[in-house]
């Protein structure tokens, strides 16, 4: 799910003639690219869509979509890592027990490789 999240920019600096900032998503930090909000200032709220600000924000409509988005855990999965995520629906058996490979074969581990390769 891709959602357009509050968040307040924190710096502004211009990189390769792209004028970018620094967000806070309520503790996660991006860039953001603020070439739709030419005027956007620091301390300023805006919404971000795909590294996009789109538009400005009052602070106290930002900072209730943000505990409302923590509350529905919409936070960590937009921001979340991919790879802990990964990880932990991996570890996690299904209801027929530990997820293997494809193929249906287990992985070889070091002894299996060393003594595959006698």
């Amino acid at each position: 799910m891709c959602l357009a999240v509050p968040g307040k920019v924190m710096e502004i600096e211009e990189r390769d003639g792209t004028r970018m900032a620094t967000v806070d998503f309520g503790g996660v930090v991006k860039d953001v690219c603020l070439e739709y909000l030419p005027d956007l200032k620091v301390g300023e709220y805006t919404i971000v869509h795909v590294g996009f600000a789109l538009q400005r924000l009052d602070e106290a409509s930002a900072l209730q979509s943000l505990a409302l988005f923590q509350n529905l855990g919409l936070l960590e999965e937009e921001f979340g890592d991919p790879w802990e995520q990964g990880a932990g629906e991996a570890a996690a058996p299904g209801a027929d027990g530990p997820a293997q490979p494809v193929g249906g074969q287990a992985a070889a581990g070091p002894a299996a490789v060393k003594e595959a390769g006698r």
